[in-house]
């Protein structure tokens, strides 16, 4: 695919608006716990998937324009040539990778799950959804290993607490992932078992059928919480130790607040104090791992 060297349809840069930003993330980006020179590192790799993931969400873009985007960011990230403005993360990434000598894969790997998320594919079963986490959330783990210097050892845990982070999201946004975007990231063959439509999303409140299906996705969530759970002791580098005993301690509130509100009704969050609580016990479960 040609660069994007024409100005798009409507005069516009691509996302105007971040749906986030790194202080609205559900788990700390680059947190005090890093070390300091690394977490530059951290930022850059967070605003080239953030701007990523705005481009795949932007109900405002065609398909095929978000594709030409991405095409575009990843061309930028691979050459270190850009010709707009918006594609400055790239070059920024790409200078950090240079800099720290972390491979790009782990970007491009998530660039792979904004495609599709750009062309409105949807998960039929649970392995289709597990699939679809290996590039747009494992790959976060496995830079922020590779940027630490870690071996492969905590790999496979890694990529299960990603996998859990992003159901857990899915989950938390499945409304208006649907209302909004018209995704649904919760298998839809749980649907059919459940006799009932995905179209239910739309609603306000759940019923005994959704909430069936909710449960259901937080069981198979709380399984890879469980092969998860080795990993701050798999971690040598105690700062990312630390921070990944944290994030899997925040990880399992969440789940078990998902389990006793409706996602339907409210977007499901951590109050301040179950963020401390949570943070406390990931912090001391990681010093006693060591």
């Amino acid at each position: 695919m040609a660069d994007f060297n024409i100005a798009p349809t409507k005069p516009r840069k691509p996302s105007p608006v971040a749906r986030k930003d790194a202080d609205s993330e559900n788990f700390p980006v680059a947190s005090r716990l890093l070390p300091k020179h690394l977490r530059p590192h951290v930022m850059a790799f967070y605003r080239f998937v953030r701007l990523g993931d705005d481009i795949a969400d932007d109900p405002d873009l065609e398909p095929e324009t978000k594709l030409a985007y991405l095409e575009a960011l990843e061309r930028s990230l691979t050459t270190g040539q850009a010709k707009h403005a918006y594609l400055k993360p790239a070059l920024d990434l790409r200078a950090s990778l240079q800099a720290t000598g972390v491979s790009d894969r782990h970007a491009r790997q998530v660039l792979r799950a904004f495609r599709r998320d750009a062309v409105g594919a949807r998960c039929h079963s649970w392995s289709d959804l597990l699939l679809y986490c290996r590039f747009s959330a494992n790959p976060v783990g496995r830079y922020l290993l590779d940027l630490h210097g870690e071996g492969v050892a905590a790999g496979p845990a890694s990529d299960a607490l990603c996998t859990a982070l992003q159901v857990l999201n899915h989950l938390q946004d499945c409304r208006d992932d649907w209302a909004q975007l018209g995704r649904c990231y919760i298998p839809l063959v749980w649907f059919d078992d459940s006799a009932i439509s995905v179209e239910r999303l739309v609603e306000t409140e759940s019923d005994a059928k959704l909430r069936a299906i909710f449960d259901r996705t937080l069981e198979h969530t709380e399984r890879l919480l469980e092969r998860a759970a080795p990993l701050p002791g798999l971690i040598q580098h105690r700062g990312l130790r630390l921070e990944a005993s944290v994030i899997l301690s925040l990880a399992e509130s969440l789940a078990q607040r998902l389990r006793s509100r409706d996602p339907l009704k409210k977007r499901v969050v951590l109050g301040t104090h179950h963020k401390l609580f949570a943070t406390a016990r990931g912090l001391a479960r990681a010093i006693g791992s060591k």
